[in-house]
């Protein structure tokens, strides 16, 4: 699979999760709907996502639709997944990402094999990864998302306890999205790769996409180091409700970019 076939991929997907008719505008634009049970981004929400140098974003209602579109579509398509950015142009209450989405076909996986840890399987609901999940505190574990796997988990134990678990959870259009914990005494040894790179086999084995999603410099890197192909990011907002927060973020997106700029469960 080309990086052009990635692409398809990973837009046939984002799409789907609009759960409206939507699809990702020619480069340079960025296109808006209106979709209230969107599954890019939390309810109510307005998810963005860019992919290939077109955005994609989502809004709860056809009134932040018309905010949301007039205020991004003045941004360059990087900057839309850009936290600054958005925070110019938009009111934000809370924000998620963003994050980076990378993606790898059976041709480009550079498997983990000389001199690797022993990779055990353990079940999607094993006690164990509880455990990893608790030592790894609420932050972390809620990012890697390891209780929302469906394949088994890959996991690395040491001293009697897992250390390092992988796995991926079943998205739609046979995509697998890829979940990495590793315990925090346990990490910078390459721990997560040698899970990662497991839990990746399998889904390639299974005719599946496999989907890194990272915010972190040190997840991204290991991503990068299994073949996975950056393609681009997600981003989520919550805007605040109030009327008067909302028209004076609008007129301030006209006024501070002078009109220009260029037009350029899944996700929590």
């Amino acid at each position: 699979m080309t990086t052009d076939g990635l692409l398809l991929g990973a837009r046939g997907l984002w799409e789907e999760l609009a759960r409206v008719p939507a699809s990702f505008p020619p480069s340079g634009q960025v296109n808006v709907v209106v979709s209230p049970a969107s599954g890019v981004c939390p309810a109510g929400w307005v998810g963005v996502v860019a992919l290939g140098g077109s955005a994609l974003v989502t809004a709860p209602t056809e009134r932040t639709a018309g905010i949301v579109r007039t205020a991004l579509t003045r941004l360059p398509v990087a900057a839309v997944v850009d936290g600054t950015s958005v925070r110019e142009v938009l009111p934000v209450s809370r924000m998620l990402g963003p994050a980076a989405l990378s993606y790898v076909s059976p041709r480009g996986f550079r498997p983990l094999t000389s001199g690797a840890l022993p990779v055990l399987q353990l079940s999607s609901d094993h006690r164990e990864l509880r455990r990893l999940e608790r030592r790894a505190g609420d932050a972390d574990a809620g990012e890697a998302a390891l209780d929302e796997i469906t394949s088994p988990a890959f996991v690395v134990r040491e001293q009697g306890q897992v250390v390092a678990a992988a796995g991926y959870g079943a998205w739609p259009r046979r995509t697998a999205h890829l979940c990495v914990l590793t315990a925090p005494a346990a990490r910078g040894r390459g721990l997560a790769r040698v899970t990662g790179s497991a839990a990746v086999a399998h889904a390639l084995a299974a005719g599946l996409l496999p989907q890194w999603r990272a915010r972190r410099p040190a997840s991204r890197r290991v991503a990068a180091s299994l073949g996975f192909e950056e393609l681009g990011h997600q981003l989520s907002v919550e805007m605040p409700r109030q009327d008067t927060d909302w028209h004076t973020a609008a007129d301030r997106a006209g006024s501070d970019r002078g009109g220009g700029g260029g037009a350029s469960r899944p996700p929590r």
